[in-house]
């Protein structure tokens, strides 16, 4: 069984992140930049999960939303950087179970689009008996690039994998305080 998700966000590093991370996870990932295009990819690729910015530059989400919907099943998780009671209420009202307010952790998107997939999550050697995913997850690697948006690239995860977390200091300069 392919699993496949559709990130459609019009920020390309953001877009570019979630595929690198979805795809680490073992997932098949199509990624769109507005919605037309987005609309044409649902048709095209058949995803199981769609993740979706709430504005794009031609169109609104939840314009996308309802046109996929109209052809298809399938599940949304809605991404947005405007967290207002309006577009929470929309969005519940047109069935979508998973809104992310920007900036969000990849590890909190995955673990949306798991659940909506109906993939129990299980960490690396826990008895999970969907043994075809578990050997996919075991062969990526632990961490992977992350793409910033001044386009340097940095592994993500680093503090998972031995780097020290920042100091007080450190902490002040991250946060300006």
């Amino acid at each position: 069984m392919v699993n496949t998700v559709l990130v459609v966000d019009d920020e390309q590093t953001l877009a570019g992140n979630i595929q690198a991370y979805l795809d680490a996870q073992g997932l098949n990932v199509h990624v769109a930049y507005d919605g037309a295009t987005a609309i044409g990819e649902a048709e095209r690729t058949q995803p199981d999960v769609i993740v979706l910015d709430y504005r794009l530059p031609d169109m609104e989400g939840f314009q996308v939303l309802e046109t996929v919907r109209q052809r298809r099943d399938c599940h949304f998780v809605l991404i947005t950087a405007h967290p207002t009671a309006e577009v929470r209420e929309r969005a519940t009202q047109l069935g979508v179970s998973h809104i992310l307010f920007k900036p969000f952790p990849l590890t909190e998107l995955a673990r949306a689009v798991f659940d909506l997939m109906g993939i129990k999550r299980e960490e690396k050697g826990t008895g999970n008996t969907d043994t075809g995913f578990v050997e996919r997850r075991q062969s990526r690697s632990e961490s992977f690039p992350l793409q910033l948006f001044d386009g340097s690239w940095v592994l993500a995860d680093r503090r998972r994998n031995g780097a020290r977390p920042p100091g007080p200091d450190e902490d002040q300069l991250l946060t300006g305080e």
